[in-house]
This record gives C-alpha cells, sequence and structure tokens, in this order.
C-alpha cells in the first residue's frame, strides 16, 4: 500500500485546510485509516482517523474543528481542518492499518491524542507540511 498526501500549505490563524491521502496498490488492507501529525521537536501524535464501515475518533485537539472522512470509491482520504491555530502548525502524516488488532490499537492512540513511531503501523505517507501563523 502507498499513501501519498496533499493539501498542506501555509494558513493564517483562523483558516481553514484541506489535507487528502490517495492510497494505491492492495487498496483492501486499509481496514482504519487515520492522520498523525509531528510539529517540530515533537513527537509524532494521533489527530483523527477513521474505520471502513465509517465511524470515527478524534484526539481532543481536533475534536469540533477537524473532520475526518474517506471515499472507498476513490481510496482517498481525508482532513476537513477549521480554526486552525499556531499550534496546529506540522507535517500531517497519512497511516492506514489492515487488521482489526492495530486499528484499535490506532483508534486508541488517537483518542488519547498519544504518540506513535513510524514503526507502530504498517503503512505512512511520506508528510504533508501545515503552517499556521498569523
Amino acid at each position: 500500500v502507498k499513501l501519498v498526501e496533499f493539501g498542506g500549505g501555509s494558513v493564517q490563524i483562523g483558516g481553514s485546510l484541506r489535507l487528502s491521502c490517495t492510497a494505491s496498490g492492495y487498496t483492501y488492507k486499509t481496514t482504519c485509516m487515520a492522520w498523525f501529525r509531528q510539529a517540530p521537536g515533537k513527537e509524532r501524535e494521533g489527530v483523527a482517523g477513521i474505520d471502513r464501515d465509517g465511524s470515527t475518533k478524534y484526539a481532543d485537539s481536533g475534536k469540533g474543528r477537524f473532520t475526518i472522512s474517506r471515499n472507498s470509491t476513490k481510496n482517498t482520504l481525508y482532513l476537513r481542518m477549521n480554526s486552525l491555530k499556531p499550534e496546529d502548525t506540522a507535517t500531517n502524516y497519512c497511516a492506514a492499518e489492515s487488521t482489526f488488532t492495530k486499528c484499535i490499537r490506532m483508534q486508541t492512540t488517537i483518542i488519547l491524542g498519544a504518540s506513535a513511531s513510524a514503526s507502530e503501523f504498517m503503512y505512512w505517507g511520506q508528510g504533508t507540511p501545515v503552517t499556521v501563523s498569523s
């Protein structure tokens, strides 16, 4: 599975962005997908996740501001980010997992806003940067 993110960029405080992540290859393995982010000097943390049945999970950092969705026909994952703050400045990564057990772990990581190393989940994109400034 190859994941490629699009849509990052620079935005002013209070602005919006929509990130996209396109999956290719053995896309049937993308049982669950998620967005993580890594700010400079910090660990990678969970932001939002979505299962194949459409159920979603959010970390507190994005609740009420971020919306995750997926289009299974297009094999694309989205993250709509509104009311952006300077603390949202980070490189955003798309991630995917294929097994039920790993998906539960991914969901838990996201709900807790916990960190995740690059080796913790199977599939990652290369990241897309988001910069929020005044």
